[in-house]
C-alpha cells in the first residue's frame, strides 16, 4: 500500500550528544521536530550552494560533459538504426540492406 511518505528518502546522520541536545532544544522552542529542523538546515544548505560560484562552475562542467556523452550515444544509435539520415559527425550512414523477397513478391529469384 502506498503512503504519501513512500516517495521520501531517508537520511541518517550521526550527531555528537551536545549537538543533538542543542538541536532538540531548538526544535522544542520552535514547536517543531528534530526532523523539521534538519530539513530547514538541509534546504538552507542547498539554497546557499546554488549561489556558490565554484559549485556553479563545476555544475556547468558536469552538464557539458553529460551533453557530450549524450551526443556520442545519440550518434551511435543513429548510425545503427537511422538508415535514411547521416550522423552529425559527418560519417555517412550505411545503406539499408535489401529485404528478402517475401512469398507473393513479383521479384522472386530465379
Amino acid at each position: 500500500m502506498s503512503t504519501p511518505e513512500s516517495s521520501l528518502k531517508t537520511l541518517a546522520i550521526r550527531l555528537k550528544p551536545e549537538v543533538h541536545a542543542q538541536l532538540s532544544f531548538i526544535a522544542q522552542l520552535r514547536g517543531k521536530t528534530i526532523n523539521d529542523e534538519g530539513l530547514l538546515a538541509v534546504t538552507g544548505h542547498i539554497a546557499q550552494a546554488k549561489t556558490d560560484p565554484v559549485l556553479l562552475a563545476k555544475a556547468d562542467q558536469a552538464r557539458q560533459e553529460i551533453e557530450r556523452d549524450a551526443a556520442v550515444r545519440r550518434d551511435a544509435i543513429a548510425s545503427m538504426f537511422d538508415t535514411g539520415s547521416t550522423a552529425e559527425s559527418g560519417d555517412t550512414a550505411r545503406p539499408a540492406r535489401s529485404r528478402r523477397p517475401q512469398k507473393g513478391d513479383d521479384t522472386t529469384p530465379s
